[in-house]
């Protein structure tokens, strides 16, 4: 079995309520008439209340197109993740030199060297330490991130692993943009990092959540509703309005068939940890699996104080979770995300 010995989740210093960035973008785009109407009704409906950015709000009409972004993505990606780091380890009273694996997703900018290798020099963890650095899962990455942790311990029981995500998805935004989906990524996406101390079952932590198995599941012809479109100006936002049909069409059946190979139903789960896509998307999670409308209450608020964190978001409310009432032993808990490619990723916790 492999534990979860500490997670810890973090936002940007500088958090901003959602008008802020409404009229920030506003003046920026230089919006009128029906496009800033437009604009403040999608920032109004998706419910998020406020955001953590990377950079002071004042700082982003002066990036030099993707290469500043980029630059700036390296740099403050590297201060946060390295505090999310230090903190989970510190958690797990644990050391940078225990450290045997670090697997970072991150799909909100590009590094070589990785972030992985310059936080390992920042923190000092070992030279023979195994890194992954992944790109491209989005907002699944974190559930797949936990699920990839795992399998490593499963082969390596004595190893200790940590699990980083780091998205700064405001780096992302293209100013040039007034398409629908550009409007409503900037209106819906947040900044922020989260670390997950793993161990393997050699570890004495009895306490801890165990994950028992994970299950991924990648749709076919569904390449187009969410992700980059790359170019000169950097990535450009992917969102189809077909998301919360795609999850009314496939989900239910994936979590009960992945339940079901453990002996379990939805009646066993409690409590739902999911990754926040949207209101939406939320809806449909809760319409599909015939949840309470309470049961996501932790997702929900996880969107309206910090705004989708792509892949760090389900973490955010792992952490939340943990905080709130940990589930009594002999309890079980469901992670999942859905992302790019069209996909989901669903992790069995125990108590």
């Amino acid at each position: 079995m492999t534990r979860i010995a500490a997670v810890r989740a973090l936002v940007p210093e500088h958090r901003y309520p959602q008008e802020r960035i409404t009229g920030a973008l506003i003046d920026g785009w230089g919006l009128t008439g029906t496009k800033q109407a437009l604009l403040r009704r999608l920032h109004t409906a998706v419910g998020v209340r406020r955001r953590g950015l990377a950079l002071p709000i004042e700082r982003y009409a002066g990036l030099d197109g993707f290469g500043g972004a980029n630059d700036a993505y390296v740099a403050e990606s590297v201060t946060l993740g390295a505090r999310a780091v230090e903190g989970a380890l510190d958690d797990a009273g644990l050391d940078a030199k225990d450290v045997d694996l670090i697997l970072t997703v991150s799909t909100t900018g590009v590094a070589a060297p990785s972030i992985d290798t310059r936080i390992a020099a920042e923190l000092g963890l070992r030279a023979d330490v195994r890194r992954v650095p992944v790109f491209g899962l989005g907002c699944v990455g974190g559930a797949a991130g936990l699920a990839r942790v795992h399998d490593h311990l499963t082969g390596w029981p004595g190893h200790v692993a940590v699990l980083l995500s780091v998205e700064l998805c405001s780096l992302t935004l293209q100013r040039h943009d007034r398409t629908l989906a550009n409007l409503v990524a900037s209106a819906l996406f947040g900044d922020g990092a989260a670390a997950v101390v793993v161990c393997g079952a050699a570890h004495d932590l009895p306490a801890a959540p165990t994950v028992l198995a994970s299950r991924s599941r990648l749709y076919p012809d569904s390449e187009h509703l969410m992700g980059w479109r790359v170019s000169g100006d950097g990535f450009g936002v992917m969102l189809d309005p077909g998301i919360p049909e795609m999850v009314r069409a496939h989900l239910a059946d994936d979590v009960r068939g992945f339940l079901a190979a453990h002996g379990l139903t939805p009646r066993d789960i409690t409590p739902w940890i999911c990754h926040p896509g949207g209101p939406k998307i939320i809806d449909a999670v809760v319409e599909t699996l015939g949840l309470s409308p309470s049961a996501l209450a932790l997702t929900r608020t996880s969107l309206r104080e910090k705004g989708n964190l792509s892949s760090a978001s389900v973490l955010h409310v792992l952490s939340d979770t943990l905080a709130a009432s940990p589930p009594p032993a002999g309890g079980h808990a469901l992670l999942m995300a859905l992302g790019p490619g069209f996909c989901a990723e669903l992790v069995l916790l125990a108590w």
